[in-house]
């Protein structure tokens, strides 16, 4: 449990209370027949400051909880709760700009154009001028892209691809394009940032500063985190509070010992020989 410096529980952050997810089913008087259920009766609880895991089997249904808590998809049922706000049918792009950022499962920069306006296109939201100012050129936005700028190189520069800024993206080794993507999601200036399998592709080198890295960002931009990921090695090593799903629900919540340790989970991964992750 997160606590502040006066020992009291953090804010919760992210409260997600009974979400389903069904793809083809057909609503009927008694609720949804047939179908797929992606996700059912999840709960998830998320402290301001955690760094917690999302972690399960292929398939277990934790993306759809990602996709539906920032929007790209809506739920059947359930509750999604930001900072107190029910963020239930509201588009990505408003759930952004409240204040959440993401990563995705394969990257997503945006591979024509360079490092640095990868970065900076992230700050629109907080542009601060009109599409008036854009055409006159206005000395007001002439400013603030100046500012933009500034605030995307100093970022670059945290995550160490400031020689690399005029560079096209799709230019990039894989790693350096899943920093890129980071960068580019803090940004938007979130106050929880989900990062959807961060590790995926990289070697042991990269993933040793990639979990650095995490701790870093976390604590730099007092970040709230959670991630998805099948490298235990990672989650194990940086995650403080871990949630684990299996077909569509959740079979576990604690820490890492405990997750390591509990039977559902052990079955769940390594099926019923298994005796440990």
């Amino acid at each position: 449990m997160t606590t502040n410096a006066a020992g009291q529980e953090s804010p919760v952050v992210l409260d997600i209370k009974g979400l389903c997810k069904n793809f083809g089913g057909l609503v009927t008087e008694a609720g949804y027949e047939g179908g797929l259920w992606a996700v059912r009766d999840v709960d998830l609880t998320v402290r301001q400051g955690e760094l917690a895991g999302l972690i399960g089997p292929n398939g277990a249904g934790k993306t759809t909880v990602f996709n539906m808590v920032s929007g790209l998809l809506t739920s059947t049922s359930g509750e999604i709760r930001f900072y107190g706000k029910n963020l239930v049918g509201m588009p990505a792009y408003a759930i952004t700009q409240s204040g959440m950022g993401r990563t995705f499962q394969n990257i997503r920069v945006f591979p024509r154009l360079s490092v640095l306006d990868n970065v900076r296109i992230a700050y629109h939201p907080h542009a601060g001028y009109g599409l008036l100012h854009a055409i006159a050129q206005s000395a007001r936005f002439e400013a603030r892209e100046r500012e933009i700028t500034d605030k995307a190189q100093d970022l670059l520069a945290l995550f160490g691809l400031q020689d690399r800024q005029d560079e096209i993206a799709s230019n990039l080794p894989y790693g350096e394009q899943r920093r890129l993507e980071i960068a580019r999601a803090l940004a938007a200036e979130p106050k929880l940032l989900l990062l959807d399998e961060p590790a995926a592709g990289m070697n042991p080198r990269e993933v040793h500063a990639l979990m650095d890295l995490i701790h870093f960002v976390r604590d730099k931009f007092k970040l709230t985190v959670v991630l998805i990921e099948h490298q235990m090695r990672v989650v194990m090593g940086i995650c403080e509070w871990i949630t684990v799903m299996d077909f569509g629900q959740v079979i576990c919540r604690g820490d890492a010992d405990l997750v390591c340790n509990d039977p559902a989970v052990i079955e769940a991964y390594l099926g019923k020989a298994g005796r440990r992750i």
